[in-house]
């Protein structure tokens, strides 16, 4: 499998949204038009769809919902499509591919190109003497070398340090501020009655919350989204020493689970929130293996990210369809951002940065 060193962009203040979409675009043009080329949801499932009358109602709703309640990453989006040179429709269809794709019709759903929820692990700990966050980041294949780093600076002082899949809005993976703001997020496969048309897309929502100022405040974004689809969202407040797993639906459904000093494992399946969902064997498998694994250091959380015992739903996923791009680590007590690349046993740490320093500085 090919992969890349994590390149870091570091972006701003700049005078507009659009300006800083357009120069993370210019920046990563060949990987943003790459990504575009070779994924197959998007050239089979998504373009051929768009192009058809039929779809115009629900993607002419989806875009004036969300640029109208979020104009600057609306903005910020256009921006990235332009500096890319790329179509903006190509850009829009990936940020809202967990929106559109429950309403395209059965028969034009490739039976060969699944979208699961079958994406990131997370193992979360806040006792006396650990307080910590695990991310494993999983995605198709196709998104292997195709993600980096941005270090943004906004106009108001914010920084925050996203990683950031070619093309998309930062971040639907996991990312940090300057307020001492953080998140890690899981998808959840909500049943297709449980979905509503032309909600606010779950990009604009993460990247709203890297602009959070606590955990109230991040909490709120959340509550107040009108989502269209459902989420998790692991919610990291290293001034308060907190971290809460928030499960959400649509119509502004949200349960809060406030992690303690029992280690919490979350795969892809809701565990909280009752919400009529799909079931899924990967997510069920991992919940189970994590659920008999150690769970009393970093490193035994670091290994059981790293566990590939079920060889045919491993924690830790190398292809050939599913891939784990890196490893998250937060450690609120030294303050810490940690990549790791490869199986995160090893602990090859590509990137750390302090997230008590105003400017994220990677140590």
């Amino acid at each position: 499998m090919e992969e890349h060193a994590l390149e870091m962009f570091e972006v701003g203040p700049c005078e507009t949204p659009h300006q800083m979409g357009f120069l993370i675009g210019r920046r990563f043009s060949r990987l943003i038009q790459s990504r575009l080329s070779r994924d197959l949801i998007l050239r089979n499932q998504l373009l051929p769809w768009a192009r058809a009358p039929e779809s115009r109602p629900l993607l002419e709703a989806l875009c004036d919902h969300n640029r109208n309640k979020f104009p600057r990453y609306w903005d910020e989006l256009v921006g990235k499509a332009e500096g890319a040179d790329v179509p903006v429709l190509d850009i829009v269809l990936i940020n809202f591919r967990k929106e559109i794709l429950p309403f395209i019709p059965d028969k034009e759903t490739k039976s060969d190109l699944p979208e699961k929820a079958i994406e990131c692990s997370d193992v979360l700990v806040v006792g006396e003497s650990m307080a910590v966050a695990a991310h494993n980041e999983d995605a198709n294949v196709a998104l292997v070398g195709h993600t980096y780093l941005i270090k943004g600076t906004l106009s108001n002082g914010l920084c925050f340090i996203s990683y950031t899949y070619a093309g998309e809005l930062p971040s639907c993976a996991f990312g940090f501020n300057n307020n001492g703001m953080g998140f890690t997020l899981n998808a959840v496969p909500p049943s297709k009655e449980e979905i509503v048309a032309s909600g606010i897309g779950r990009n604009f929502i993460s990247r709203d919350l890297l602009e959070a100022t606590s955990m109230t405040d991040a909490t709120n974004k959340i509550r107040s989204a009108e989502a269209s689809v459902g989420h998790s969202y692991n919610l990291i407040d290293l001034k308060a020493r907190r971290i809460c797993n928030l499960e959400t639906a649509s119509r502004t459904r949200v349960s809060v689970n406030e992690v303690d000093d029992t280690p919490f494992f979350h795969a892809n399946m809701y565990l909280h929130l009752q919400v009529k969902q799909v079931e899924d064997e990967n997510s069920i498998s991992r919940q189970k293996r994590a659920a008999v694994l150690p769970k009393k250091s970093k490193q035994e959380f670091l290994s059981l990210l790293g566990d590939t015992d079920d060889a045919k739903y491993p924690i830790y996923m190398s292809g050939p369809t599913l891939y784990t791009l890196c490893t998250a680590l937060v450690d609120l007590d030294e303050q810490t951002l940690s990549i790791i690349k490869g199986n995160p046993k090893k602990g090859e740490v590509s990137h750390t940065f302090s997230l008590s320093s105003p400017d994220l500085k990677k140590l």
